[in-house]
């Protein structure tokens, strides 16, 4: 296994084009469970639908399996506007796992 220092282990890994940033990915690795948690993920909507959002995924992917993660997770919507993120998603081989999630404003 392969480990990050410390100030590393959590931050965003980001894709650049021409000096700026269009997309970021921020992960949490919980090293007791063996979880990566892609908790944030996004891409400047002027650079969407290019495979900058896969990229990335893909590149944390890789980067939580060196450091000894054996299973990722992410979370979106499940509105209309996150369909595109879902779709990403699953093409890369998450299955979505059916919970109930209850709110109730104070």
């Amino acid at each position: 296994m392969v480990e990050d220092p410390p100030f590393l282990r959590n931050a965003p890994r980001t894709a650049i084009d021409s000096g700026s940033t269009v997309g970021f990915v921020a992960v949490k690795l919980h090293s007791e469970s063996r979880l990566g948690e892609i908790y944030m993920i996004a891409v400047d909507p002027d650079y969407q639908r290019r495979g900058i959002g896969s990229a990335l995924m893909e590149f944390v992917l890789d980067w939580m399996k060196v450091a000894g993660m054996s299973v990722a997770m992410v979370e979106t919507g499940g509105d209309p506007g996150h369909a595109p993120a879902r779709y990403t998603y699953e093409k890369l081989g998450f299955g979505l796992l059916p919970i109930a999630r209850y709110f109730k404003k104070l």
